[in-house]
């Protein structure tokens, strides 16, 4: 365990199971369990429900419920850590149980602490998989006056939801979907919960994507769904500015998580690419007796070994980076509403950075293992090195890296805050 620096003493104290509960075993026997037919699965391109009860069975889906059965109630450092080990076996896989933590917790961001207790006890007993998204429209939509894409009518006993959204996982799969909808007769915002099992709800599940294949991406469409007012969450102040911090931790929660996704893509191909080039050694003859104690090992050409090495190095880099900000970002939950904007500034620019670097770590290892291996991906009988860089083609693109860089320089430079946001 890290040690804690002095400055850190004040701070509240986070838990850590991960290194003496019995998640790290669990999360270990189901990226084992999922690893085994990754290949075969990504090909196939089919939705995750198979996955999801391997989820269920192992029990973590529940994983950041505060109640509930044992084995439940753990940190969101600990789920950052589980998302990253099932994303080196099955970044799809990854990246869909990375979204629901994060949604299963909007509740908290938008709600009451008692709608949430209410909510979250449900979930956790009948494990629920969350999908959907709290992103709301931005600037651009409102200056074209295209509005929002969801949109919720007043009626007696809550809304009426109408439109069509497309949505990055759980299409499909998912149990039920947290949705920012515009309220037609006021023009506000509001979070609600909709059960997609209603007939007026039909997903259309996206085929044959690039990568990032088994995350249930796709469109939903909502025709007359009814919305109780018990599942609307809350409302989202008209000035995205004068949203509470805390509520803007759900943004940087979802894309650090993201982070541990490309972060687990980098891992997951490394290992395999060491075990390819372990099996399938290149003995190479060397003149030069500078060199020659490399000559009779398994894999013996340097360049080779040179290459590894600086892979190895930039996935250290980007885990180092990682880390602070998966730190920083917990114990920002774990203040709730007391988090200020200074405490949530700080944990924006760590989140910026973590995306940055890790972003180009994941390109460049992925990119350099289809070189190391040889283009030994033939779709008949390869090992499937081509979907570590699809998938991490997919995750990267869906945010660049220029505009989070571009925060940290005005933060570092001239002390100025990333904007208080909802938007990813």
């Amino acid at each position: 365990m890290p040690k804690k620096s002095a400055a850190r003493t004040a701070s509240p104290q986070i838990n850590h199971p991960a290194e003496e509960g019995i998640w790290p075993r669990v999360t270990r026997e189901i990226a084992d369990d999922l690893a085994v037919d990754a290949i075969i699965r990504d090909r196939a391109g089919k939705p995750p429900f198979d996955e999801i009860s391997r989820l269920r069975e192992a029990g973590l889906p529940a994983l950041l419920a505060p109640s509930g059965p044992p084995r439940r109630g753990t940190d969101w450092r600990t789920a950052c850590a589980v998302i990253r080990e099932i994303a080196a076996a099955d970044s799809s896989i990854g990246e869909l149980l990375g979204r629901h933590y994060v949604l299963s917790w909007s509740a908290r961001f938008f709600g009451t602490p008692e709608k949430a207790e209410v909510l979250e006890l449900r979930a956790a007993e009948e494990q629920w998989i969350w999908g959907g998204s709290t992103d709301l429209p931005g600037a651009e939509e409102a200056e074209l006056g295209t509005g929002p894409d969801l949109t919720l009518t007043p009626a007696d006993s809550g809304y009426i939801l109408n439109g069509r959204r497309a949505f990055a996982a759980g299409v499909a799969v998912a149990d039920r979907l947290v949705l920012a909808a515009g309220c037609t007769e006021t023009g506000e915002s509001l979070i609600v919960v909709v059960d997609p099992a209603h007939p007026g709800v039909t997903a259309d599940p996206a085929h044959d994507r690039l990568g990032q294949r088994l995350t249930g991406a796709g469109t939903v469409g909502f025709d007359g769904v009814p919305v109780p007012a018990d599942q609307v969450l809350g409302a989202v102040p008209r000035d995205e500015h004068d949203v509470a911090p805390f509520a803007t931790l759900a943004p940087l929660a979802l894309r650090l998580a993201l982070v541990h996704v490309a972060l687990g893509i980098a891992e997951g191909a490394l290992a395999e690419a060491r075990d390819f080039s372990r099996a399938t050694p290149r003995i190479w003859p060397i003149a030069d007796p500078d060199n020659g104690a490399y000559a009779g090992r398994p894999s013996g050409d340097p360049y080779l070994l040179l290459a590894y090495g600086e892979l190895v190095a930039a996935a250290h880099t980007a885990a180092a980076v990682v880390e602070p900000a998966t730190e920083a970002l917990a114990r920002g939950l774990l203040m709730g509403r007391e988090l200020g904007i200074d405490e949530r500034a700080d944990i924006a620019v760590l989140v910026a950075a973590a995306e940055a670097v890790t972003s180009r770590s994941a390109m460049h290892i992925t990119t350099r293992i289809l070189e190391l291996t040889d283009g030994a991906d033939s779709p008949a009988d390869g090992p499937g090195f081509d979907r570590f860089w699809r998938n991490a083609r997919v995750l990267t693109a869906q945010g660049s890296p220029t505009h989070r860089l571009r925060d940290i320089g005005d933060h570092y430079l001239n002390g100025t805050h990333p904007p208080l946001t909802l938007r990813i």
